[in-house]
């Protein structure tokens, strides 16, 4: 697995949007995504600006090909247009990821 961990501040008001944003995105763009495992977003409670976003896939060729895709561009320019500045991206190999089922 690979994936990405984000760290960014809101914009004030953008909140809604960037909900809608991920849900348009796994509505529309995962079924075209191979490998898109999940998302979970946090919102800091030291500062409800800042959120910080974590990002699964199940290989670093499939995240860097929808990294690489004009379609996944023009999504990520709408949802930067909600940020104050770009997000800071810390990528890497999953090494461990527990979820309940």
């Amino acid at each position: 697995m690979y994936g990405t961990v984000a760290t960014m501040r809101v914009k004030p008001g953008m909140e809604a949007k960037l909900n809608e944003l991920s849900d348009r995105w796994w509505r529309e763009r995962a079924s075209k995504i191979r490998g898109a495992m999940s998302e979970t977003v946090y919102k800091k409670d030291s500062n409800s600006n800042e959120y910080i976003m974590a990002v699964i896939f199940d290989s670093k060729e499939n995240y860097d090909t929808n990294a690489g895709d004009p379609e996944q561009d023009r999504w990520f320019q709408e949802f930067r247009a909600c940020l104050e500045s770009d997000p800071v991206w810390n990528d890497g190999e999953v090494v461990f990821h527990q979820h309940q089922r």
